[in-house]
């Protein structure tokens, strides 16, 4: 999805501050006396020189070793700044700084604390200049200008959708560097204002002025009043708006709205007096009378800038400027949106619109129209009645990005100090405050209703909190489907969500029903190759592997990888996301040696696109030890699974899914490594957690008792495996039914259980009744059941039964003699000359030419 910001040499120019910023830039290699002593290396990342300090921390390029070799930049927050509470929220907001993914967002790799007790933050290398810098070098004009402000703000949009705000928006912080020849804006420093107090004063006099009464973080010039004021307490997403806006001015006229450099001089209440009190020249004005070179800047004639200036851009800048955050743009969204329409010679809903106005434009968008039609009476007719349709969709797109931003802010604004608790508020907080008010404070809308309902159903899902997102999904499906129909994008997009939440929660029948629902609209409505269709296929394969629908999984999402590849790349999120369930796929189906070459193709893909510590390449990294451990390299596969273990604790937390995940494939591995009580111990751990953080009847909850009962087997406390599998069985069967892969593995284990304790008629009725499933699926289902029984049958002393059902594995494609030989439980069969044909009959078929 995003691309890597390629490795940078030690002087570019990259994050190094700009006169504009309130840190200070230092030669390279200067070590503060704290790093000096401790810092040497952080974990993985040896530093390598200090590129940038400031009142906050420092900030390091350093190189990271080891699981992948790259530079990257490492932000460290100087000793005493942070509060217990303080170190608490950051602990608190990785999860949600994990889960934001966007082209226009420097990825967050790593955080935590040095031995000295310095919280810190690992962030992508961004090999590029401030956007201004970038801008006046290149000679950009304002409308290529413009264009890097939409991404800019798209990219802000999405973190405020994230619950996250930046606060600290400045040319310093937004960085441009070039992917194949085009310019890309990236954002650093996000949710790190957010997640970082401000009990002290910065260097800066003028920035110490400003925040130490109120506690606030920014920088002079570019902070809104309202954050610059100490006297006001509910900072909303609003701000970041208002810093946006003056990077937009700056770009245009190559100077500030106001120059802080004169605050240094004013008391408080007088610089407090100019930002509520006094608007900013306009663009063109300013401009006009330059004695900066902003024209020279941009390439073009001062003449030239002036009037492109004037009017539309003009409007749009000091609307984000507003003082008054309630004639401000509502959000960055909306404020792009503006730009956008700027740059298609459409109405701005900025500028109140009048006949002239929407004449001139019409006319600029359609000069050929206007100058050959013969008709101009009726075209003039025509227009005015189109004019009138494009001015109310505009200002519906306008009113309802409104209303949705208003409610987020809403949301964001903590103004009773008692309901802040001294600014711990986190995003799951933010979260369930929107879920709980949604319906009160939007009823009356029901389509804005149900966009929020979709954007946090979606953000649950992702921090794994997958009741409350299947809850707001389906309310959004319900409510969509009622006021837009059942066959809009909308409608189609929160069916598809829906549909691999219920996919989480093991409800895969209902998964598979409303995801071909979804993919069957999305393909009728946006077409095969959309970006949104590709999505839903890619979940829909998810649900079918799941099921055990092996053949029909591989084949569409191999047809989903081809299309994302060609319509979106090979590095982009969704296309690894297929990757990945590719890889799963082919492990499920026991096909170990393509599973491996794809898990290996998709975590190499991953490392460099995403980062070693993305969910995505977290879950890769287990998957892969999977395959290892199936192939019996359990020495590699326990190094993989701890690894993935420490790094999604450390990125994700230890609850998520993802780290219950690698820690119960981990005492797996401890298990088969013989190391039975240190597994048994991480087993009744993962278990009691998994029952009380998804439910007793969940997916992970049922792998975790059928894991643990299995270990408990091995060493023989076989009471107690076989009623805890039995309690797995029963809810097997009543939540996901007998077809389920799961509910076979259940019966497949208790079975094994049954014949150790001999109990002979019963272990054989379930064996034949596993049979009986798994002739009617896929893969390798019949093929592990015969295996199965075979070693149940040894187990009990029925020897021929059991080498009359492995003469039926081996026809079926079982084709590891090593197992067979090394399998305990067949060692009295192997005297037999049955056995010994089996060997010779498997080594026979591993030499047979393939037709």
């Amino acid at each position: 999805m995003n691309d890597s910001a390629k490795p940078a040499s030690p002087d570019a120019q990259t994050l190094q501050t700009p006169p504009d910023s309130d840190a200070t830039t230092l030669s390279p290699g200067t070590p503060s006396p704290a790093v000096e002593r401790s810092l040497g290396a952080i974990g993985p990342y040896r530093l390598l020189q200090k590129i940038g300090e400031g009142g906050m921390g420092s900030v390091w390029l350093a190189e990271q070793s080891s699981p992948v070799k790259r530079q990257v930049a490492i932000k460290v927050v100087k000793a005493g700044r942070f509060s217990e509470q303080a170190m608490l929220r950051f602990d608190l907001e990785r999860q949600t700084l994990a889960i934001m993914n966007h082209p226009a967002i420097a990825k967050v790799f790593d955080a935590g604390s040095t031995t000295d007790g310095q919280p810190y933050f690992v962030m992508e290398y961004v090999s590029g200049l401030p956007i201004t810098q970038y801008c006046n070098q290149k000679h950009l004009g304002p409308r290529e200008r413009i264009e890097l402000m939409i991404k800019v703000c798209e990219g802000v949009q999405h973190a405020h959708q994230k619950a996250i705000m930046h606060r600290d928006l400045k040319p310093s912080n937004i960085l441009v560097t070039e992917v194949d020849g085009k310019p890309v804006p990236r954002i650093i420093d996000f949710g790190i204002a957010k997640a970082t107090p401000s009990s002290v004063a910065d260097e800066d006099a003028t920035l110490d002025m400003l925040t130490s009464a109120g506690g606030m973080i920014g920088t002079p010039g570019y902070m809104s009043p309202e954050q610059a004021d100490p006297g006001i307490l509910d900072i909303d997403t609003r701000t970041d708006v208002y810093s946006l806006g003056v990077v937009l001015y700056e770009l245009l006229t190559a100077t500030l709205p106001f120059d802080p450099r004169k605050w240094k001089t004013k008391p408080l209440h007088e610089v407090l007096r100019q930002l509520h009190e006094e608007d900013p020249q306009r663009p063109s004005t300013r401009v006009s009378t330059d004695t900066t070179g902003a024209a020279q800047k941009t390439g073009m004639e001062q003449h030239k800038l002036v009037s492109q200036l004037r009017g539309d851009l003009d409007w749009i800048t000091l609307k984000a400027l507003e003082r008054e955050r309630d004639r401000r743009y509502s959000s960055p969204a909306e404020f792009a949106a503006d730009l956008s329409r700027y740059l298609r010679d459409e109405p701005i809903a900025a500028r109140p619109p009048s006949v002239a106005y929407l004449t001139r434009k019409f006319v600029r968008r359609n000069r050929l129209v206007v100058v050959f039609s013969a008709a101009l009476l009726l075209l003039i007719v025509g227009f005015a009645v189109s004019m009138t349709i494009e001015r109310n969709r505009a200002r519906r797109e306008a009113e309802t990005s409104k209303r949705v931003s208003d409610f987020m802010t809403h949301i964001f604004s903590v103004s009773d100090p008692t309901e802040s608790r001294g600014n711990s508020v986190t995003a799951r907080e933010l979260l369930d405050k929107a879920s709980t008010q949604i319906e009160q404070g939007l009823g009356q809308d029901p389509v804005v209703q149900a966009r929020l309902m979709q954007t946090m159903g979606v953000t649950y899902r992702g921090l794994a909190l997958y009741d409350q997102a299947r809850t707001l999904l389906e309310h959004a499906v319900n409510i969509q489907t009622h006021a837009l129909g059942a066959e809009n994008p909308e409608t189609l997009q929160s069916m598809a969500f829906l549909g691999v939440t219920y996919e989480s929660l093991g409800r895969y029948a209902d998964s598979e029903k409303i995801l071909r629902e979804a993919l069957n609209g999305e393909q009728r409505a946006l077409g095969a190759d959309n970006a949104d269709t590709l999505l839903a296929e890619s979940y829909l394969t998810d649900t079918l592997t799941q099921e055990g629908k092996f053949a029909e999984a591989e084949s569409l999402i191999r047809h989903t990888i081809a299309s994302q590849q060609r319509t979106l790349g090979p590095q982009d999120g969704a296309t690894l996301r297929s990757m990945r369930s590719l890889s799963k796929n082919l492990a499920d189906q026991h096909r170990w040696a393509d599973a491996e070459k794809q898990g290996r193709e998709t975590l190499a893909l991953e490392q460099h696109a995403l980062g070693p510590d993305h969910p995505g390449t977290l879950w890769s990294m287990t998957n892969l030890a999977i395959v290892l451990q199936a192939e019996g390299r359990y020495a590699e596969a326990e190094r993989l699974f701890r690894d993935s273990f420490t790094a999604s604790t450390r990125v994700l937390g230890p609850d998520h899914p993802n780290t219950t995940a690698a820690l119960s494939n981990l005492a797996y591995n401890l298990q088969l490594e013989g190391h039975y009580s240190e597994a048994e111990a991480i087993q009744r751990d993962l278990l009691e957690r998994t029952r009380k953080t998804q439910g007793p009847e969940s997916p992970d909850a049922l792998d975790s008792m059928s894991d643990l009962a299995v270990t408990l087997g091995m060493e023989k406390k076989l009471s107690e495996s076989e009623k805890l599998l039995r309690e797995a069985l029963a809810i097997d069967m009543r939540t996901l039914g007998p077809t389920s892969p799961n509910t076979q593995r259940t019966m497949t284990n208790l079975a094994g259980t049954l014949a150790f304790e001999k109990k002979t008629d019963e272990t054989i009725a379930m064996f034949e009744k596993l049979l009986q499933l798994a002739s009617k699926s896929e893969g390798s289902a019949l093929m592990d059941a015969n295996y199965q029984y075979a070693d149940a049958l040894a187990v009990l002393g029925r020897n021929d039964a059991a080498l009359d059902h492995l003469e039926q594995t081996v026809k079926l494609g079982f084709s590891d003699a090593d197992q067979l030989t090394a399998d305990d439980n067949l060692k009295p069969l192997q005297k037999d000359p049955r056995f010994q044909a089996l060997l010779d009959q498997i080594h026979k078929n591993q030499t047979a030419p393939s037709k």
